[in-house]
């Protein structure tokens, strides 16, 4: 992600980065809601509740903005050693607020018993609590979410441990 090639698409040097339909998109969630407006089957944010989109909402931002950023790559890197210690701590922290959030909106999903986007920021998140060895016991309500997700055909195939960039050690079988 800090190559020059990769800086030239993606000028923040961040992922993800997605080109499609002739434009280059950056940043997980206007990237969804861009898949979601122009494939909009199935919908990724309920189409006829104006209070459970703004329920998904709230858990993707839980999610995206106050767990997952602390731990970007440019994040542990300055952290240095401490890393390990570091993610664990503010996944922790988070965990425990998406926990009590999705006790009382999930079904089988984070919201509900449909898929939503609230769901595609859970899974990799989930994936970094394993990398930085969260004890997820302490959240059962985001682990059985994310068991279930992961019996879905869509996010076995893009789960973060068979992206092509995924680094050896991280793969999943």
């Amino acid at each position: 992600q800090y190559s020059d090639e990769y800086r030239r698409i993606n000028e923040q040097s961040i992922v993800p980065t997605l080109i499609i339909d002739g434009h280059t998109l950056t940043q997980s969630q206007a990237i969804i809601e861009y898949l979601d407006e122009t494939r909009p089957s199935p919908p990724l944010l309920p189409k006829d509740d104006a209070y459970k989109r703004a329920i998904v909402r709230r858990v993707c931002e839980c999610i995206a903005c106050d767990i997952q950023p602390i731990q970007n790559l440019s994040v542990l890197q300055y952290v240095g050693d401490k890393k390990a210690e570091w993610g664990q701590h503010w996944i922790d922290r988070g965990f425990k607020s998406l926990e009590a959030i999705l006790c009382s909106t999930a079904g089988k999903y984070c919201v509900g018993d449909e898929v939503t986007m609230a769901d595609l920021c859970l899974v990799p998140q989930v994936y970094n609590a394993s990398r930085f060895k969260v004890d997820m016991s302490k959240f059962p309500t985001i682990a059985s979410i994310n068991q279930s997700l992961l019996e879905l055909d869509a996010f076995k195939v893009s789960h973060p441990s068979k992206q092509p960039d995924c680094p050896e050690d991280l793969r999943s079988a």
